[in-house]
């Protein structure tokens, strides 16, 4: 399925591609270097990467894995990072969540450090020593932190060159976190590459069907996200929802699929092509 996706994205002419991360998980989830690789030969050479919560990776694996598919992709790899504040994972992967936010500095740190070339040594959460990486990706990997408390969007801005605001947000606060974010760019004299926001998104043959759906999965709880923070719709009512975005400031739209149902999944993502079409 996710391989059907990606080859459905590419001939529907979407921009990027990405993958998430999750662990410990009840069902199956395939795991996102692995599957991303084998999503790659389906994409072309438009920008791709994947969702790391860099708390439990080893940085030094997690820089030649990334490295690696840098180095056989076409396009420039995007690293969207987060740090993963789920109890269970955290738990089955041995990270202390205390120690959570020192731990994602240093990795994202010793990863910068090791894509550029350098050899380097650690002992504060990993034992590192002179260690450097082959392959290392041939552009700079672009970094987006996916953040929403204040002193997150601080470090957002201090560290990577992109933000990612979380899906659960309604236009207003995800606006209200963008100003926030704008303004530690400032103060750290940055300009992003990036400030983007991810939507769950249904778009049916009709808005009736689409908005059918949503109810149905909001009646069910879908994922414990508010009805303003999930977009369903016909392609043009999808399209002027999403323009709202653009109007405040986000640069680019990261969408998920709603159904599970793969048809209408695929048919989801053919309708997007018109979407982009309506936004250009």
């Amino acid at each position: 399925y996710m391989v059907e996706r990606a080859a459905t994205a590419r001939q529907a002419d979407l921009d990027s591609l990405f993958v998430g991360d999750h662990h410990v998980t009840p069902t199956n989830y395939y795991q996102n270097t692995a599957i991303l690789g084998r999503m790659l030969a389906e994409w072309g050479n438009k920008p791709a990467g994947a969702l790391y919560l860099l708390p439990l990776w080893h940085p030094l694996l997690l820089a030649e894995q990334i490295g690696t598919l840098a180095a056989i992709m076409g396009g420039r790899f995007i690293l969207q990072c987060a740090l993963g504040g789920d109890r269970k994972q955290s738990a089955g992967m041995g990270v202390d969540l205390k120690k959570r936010v020192p731990m994602f500095e240093d990795s994202l740190t010793i990863m910068q450090a090791l894509w550029r070339g350098e050899t380097v040594s650690h002992n504060r959460f990993w034992p590192i020593e002179n260690a450097s990486i082959n392959p290392r990706p041939a552009e700079p990997v672009e970094v987006w932190v996916g953040s929403s408390a204040p002193a997150a969007i601080n470090r957002t801005a201090r560290m990577a060159q992109g933000w990612l605001a979380s899906p659960a947000l309604g236009l207003q606060q995800a606006t209200d976190q963008l100003n926030q974010y704008q303004q530690a760019c400032a103060e750290h004299d940055c300009t992003p590459s990036a400030v983007a926001v991810r939507r769950d998104i249904y778009i049916g043959e009709t808005s009736q069907a689409a908005a059918k759906m949503k109810q149905d999965l909001l009646a069910r709880g879908y994922r414990g996200f508010p009805e303003e923070a999930l977009v369903a719709g016909s392609a043009m009512e999808v399209a002027d929802e999403l323009a709202r975005f653009g109007g405040a400031g986000f640069t680019d739209i990261i969408v998920r699929n709603m159904s599970q149902d793969q048809g209408e999944a695929l048919a989801t993502i053919e309708r997007l092509a018109e979407v982009k079409k309506l936004l250009a």
